[in-house]
């Protein structure tokens, strides 16, 4: 119990920034806006956009038109390549820092046991949350932050978290790059195709494992 009251306290703290400033940010970082403010970094607009998206774990960088900007841009293979790398990066910026450095902190606030008894459960089920979280607002930042924390297995992150980020880029380049703006399309392909795209892995991961099993046991 103690573990969802540290992970009600964390989206808290995230949400306090889009509080303060997510009006603002909004308004600079959507449409022309956004797609002027990349401009404005001539060739070196593609990472720009990976900077902010990464920057969206500690500021309300509304990463969706972001990420449209960059389809608008780049056209929908480069603007998605780019829109991946930068949620993949933030993923992974968030997973790293949490596990490195918030372990304690948690321990503090959860206890140890509460997070030890939390970590079978999260690693379980964990792949499917990141790669469906992706397309949520907030609760990417929480869900790797939790990764981290629960010392999910770097493998399994980085391909759950690949499994939500690559759609998720490139679906929304492909809607900046044809110039929609409120893509109720996007919205439920981000939803379908994430644990679809985990569900494949995962199986080629069982398949991989029982095999080592097979062979082991056959030596």
């Amino acid at each position: 119990m103690r573990l969802l009251t540290t992970s009600i306290i964390l989206a808290v703290v995230l949400c306090v920034p889009f509080l303060i400033w997510g009006d603002a940010f909004m308004a600079k970082f959507s449409g022309d806006s956004a797609v002027a403010w990349i401009r404005g970094w001539g060739a070196w607009g593609w990472l720009a956009v990976i900077g902010l998206l990464v920057s969206d774990l500690f500021l309300p960088i509304p990463a969706t038109p972001v990420m449209s900007a960059a389809g608008y841009l780049y056209g929908t293979l480069a603007g998605g390549l780019v829109g991946a790398a930068g949620s993949f990066a933030a993923g992974m910026v968030g997973y790293a820092l949490c596990r490195a450095f918030g372990r304690g902190i948690a321990a503090r606030l959860a206890g140890e046991r509460e997070l030890e008894q939390h970590e079978t459960l999260f690693q379980r089920s964990g792949p499917w949350i990141v790669a469906a979280s992706r397309w949520l607002p907030l609760l990417p930042e929480v869900v790797s932050c939790l990764a981290g924390l629960t010392r999910m297995p770097l493998r399994v992150f980085a391909l759950s978290l690949a499994c939500g980020s690559i759609p998720l880029g490139f679906v929304y380049a492909a809607i900046g790059a044809a110039g929609q703006d409120h893509p109720g399309l996007a919205v439920a392909l981000n939803v379908i195709v994430p644990p679809v795209l985990w569900l494949a892995v995962h199986l080629v991961l069982r398949k991989r494992n029982r095999d080592r099993v097979a062979d082991r046991q056959g030596g």
